[in-house]
Formats: structure tokens, C-alpha cells, sequence
């Protein structure tokens, strides 16, 4: 099957363009967007693991190493699609024109973080592992019946194809031939468990077989072919053509999330490799290199304005309103039941008493 499902790749790791019919779409201009994207989300990602060692923000999901993956379909999306994330797809989120402050907010607990800014489609990030792909479906299917154009893309790692939901969202979607992206992000792990223990197949771009949709491997470190390919299973999707399961094979170099130690299960000797080797953001550096566009001057202007950009979000989020505790029981119900109200007075009581 491995030889069924190549790892397509556009651009190899040392920044050199092995695809042959894209040497003229890879310009100066998209290589510079690519890469003003991928430092603000790596730099983000960064800045949200300090703060949470500071005890700033709560558990945090990282996802450095994986930005190509999510920058690249980002970009790919037209500005009335659907965006259906996991919680570590926040870089994703931002690219499509997220809030920072709110995605910040998110990691500190608050509701405020799930609301997306007026007109984007982001649905809220899917924290159950693979709950979000039927409703990517539904979403999907529903602009299909209003005759628009529109497309969703759904996010999800190598785990979630365990899942029933996954293979649930497959069927309907390819049933309907509903316009949606299925692209997981596969970095080899479901927290501690690699993929050879929790499936025999030895691609997951093969399990699109069953539902009769294309399915495709992709260089997931490589932003060119993932923003290329994703276009082309988007531009699928909008003509009729239905859904595209995409198998993005990349790499996450630190924990599942902060309250995680991958050193218990993964070697990191092999991390600290491909920081070397397949990294996304010095891949495209060597690209720009290679083709005389990197300017030193320029980087360290896009590396200080998001920084500031980042800054102020975090200073916005920690100025922000404290959360009424009432909250996470007065939208659960139209009328709450009677535990909900017992636990919601016990809490209330508890604040009056001075206690935390």
C-alpha cells in the first residue's frame, strides 16, 4: 500500500523544488506569505508554552513542527469555507483569520475563546478526539443543498482514525458526496501509542479506499505541497467531485500537551534529527536562499512585528474581564435542571465563604 500511496513532495529538505510543474507557481511572493505565517504561528506556539510554565494559561497543546500542515491548507481556504479544528489547530485557526486574544483566552479557560471573529466559520475546537469530522460533514453538505460554492476542511490526528466518528464522517461524507477535506495530520503518535500499534494498515491515506474517495499522501513539512494539494481536493469538493481524504505525514517535536513528557515513550534523538532535516520553516529559509530571495533584514522585521502583534494579544487577554463563574451553568439548558442549579449554588456558595 506504500507503494499505492506515495508521500507526494514539491520542494525537498534542502529547500531545492523536485516538482517538476511547479518551478513557476513557487514565487517570490508566496514563498515570503508562507513564511511570514509560519513564524507567527511557531512564534505563538512558543510564547503559549512559556506562559503556560508561568502559570499564565492552563494545559497547552503544541503543535511545533506541524505549521506547514496548518498554514498551508489555511491559506488554501476561500473566506466563506468551513474550518473545522482539534485543540492543537490553533495555528491553523489564526492563519484563517482567528483572533489571538480569543484563541488565547481559550487556553485560559474561558468560553469567550470558542466565538470566532464576525464571519468566519470556525467551529470551536473539537476536544473529543474526532467529534468534529461529522459535524465537518454537516456543515459541509448543508452548503451543498444551499447551492453555494463552499467548502469545510476538517483537522485530525493519526488517533482519531480509530475512532468511529472517523469512519462514520467518511461514509456519510462520501455517501453525500458532501464538499469537504478530511486531512489528517499524521505525526506517528496518539499521545504515547505509535502508529503501528493501533492499526495494521500501513498507510492512512489507504482507508479512504473503503468509501471509494481519493486519498492522498502528502509531504506534511513541505508547505508548497500541502497548500498545492489542498487546493486541488478543495477546488474537487466546489465542482461536485466530493470529499479527499489527505494523510499529511509530518512531525511534532515536543509534548502531546504540557501536562505530557514524551521522553517516557518516544526517542527524542530523532526529534532533535529532523530539526535538521525536514523542519518546515528552515526548508522554505534554504528555498528562499537557493533562489536569492532571503533578506535578513526583512526576517528580523517580520520576526519583531509579530512578536509585538503576540505581545499585545496576551496583554489583551490578561486585562481581560474576569469570567463570571454562573456562566458555565446558565447556557448548558434552556431551563437548567435541578443538579445543575444544586451545583451551581454549592459553587456560589463556596465563592461567599472565601473559598477557592
Amino acid at each position: 500500500m506504500e507503494k499505492q500511496f506515495p508521500i507526494i513532495g514539491i520542494v525537498d529538505g534542502n529547500g531545492n523544488v523536485i516538482g517538476k510543474d511547479y518551478e513557476d507557481k513557487i514565487t517570490r511572493e508566496l514563498a515570503e506569505t508562507f513564511y511570514q505565517h509560519l513564524i507567527r504561528i511557531r512564534t505563538f506556539d512558543r510564547k503559549c508554552v512559556s506562559l503556560q510554565r508561568q502559570g499564565r494559561i492552563g494545559t497547552y497543546a503544541p503543535f511545533e513542527g506541524q505549521e506547514a500542515s496548518q498554514v498551508g491548507t489555511a491559506l488554501a481556504l476561500k473566506e466563506d469555507d468551513w474550518l473545522f479544528p482539534t485543540y492543537r489547530d490553533h495555528g491553523a485557526a489564526m492563519t484563517f483569520g482567528h483572533s489571538l486574544t480569543n484563541i488565547l483566552l481559550f487556553w485560559n479557560g474561558r468560553n469567550e475563546g470558542c466565538v470566532p471573529p464576525k464571519g468566519k466559520k470556525i467551529f470551536p475546537p473539537g476536544i473529543p478526539i474526532a467529534t468534529q469530522i461529522p459535524h465537518a460533514v454537516g456543515a459541509a453538505y448543508a452548503e451543498m443543498k444551499k447551492g453555494t460554492k463552499n467548502a469545510a476542511i476538517v483537522y485530525f490526528g493519526d488517533g482519531a482514525t480509530s475512532e468511529g466518528d472517523f469512519h462514520e464522517g467518511l461514509n456519510v461524507g462520501s455517501v453525500l458526496n458532501a464538499p469537504v477535506v478530511f486531512f489528517n495530520q499524521n505525526n506517528g503518535y496518539a499521545i504515547s501509542v505509535p502508529l503501528h500499534k493501533q492499526m495494521k494498515t500501513k498507510t492512512i491515506a489507504q482507508k479512504a479506499l473503503a468509501y471509494d474517495i481519493p486519498g492522498i499522501r502528502i509531504d506534511g513539512n513541505d508547505i508548497f505541497t500541502v497548500y498545492f494539494e489542498t487546493l486541488k481536493a478543495l477546488n474537487r469538493a466546489r465542482n461536485g467531485e466530493g470529499p479527499t481524504l489527505i494523510e499529511s505525514v509530518t512531525w511534532r517535536y515536543g509534548a502531546h500537551t504540557t501536562a505530557d513528557d514524551p521522553t517516557k515513550y518516544r526517542n527524542q534523538e530523532e526529534s532533535l534529527s529532523k530539526r535538521e532535516t525536514t523542519d518546515p520553516i528552515l526548508r522554505i529559509e534554504r528555498l528562499m536562499k537557493n533562489k536569492g530571495w532571503y533578506n535578513e533584514e526583512w526576517v528580523k522585521q517580520v520576526e519583531s512585528d509579530v512578536s509585538v502583534e503576540i505581545d499585545s494579544s496576551i496583554e489583551e487577554m490578561e486585562n481581560y474581564p474576569k469570567a463570571n463563574p454562573s456562566d458555565m451553568f446558565d447556557y448548558v439548558f434552556a431551563t437548567p435542571t435541578w443538579s445543575i442549579t444544586e451545583q451551581k449554588n454549592a459553587l456560589i456558595a463556596q465563592f461567599q465563604r472565601g473559598e477557592n
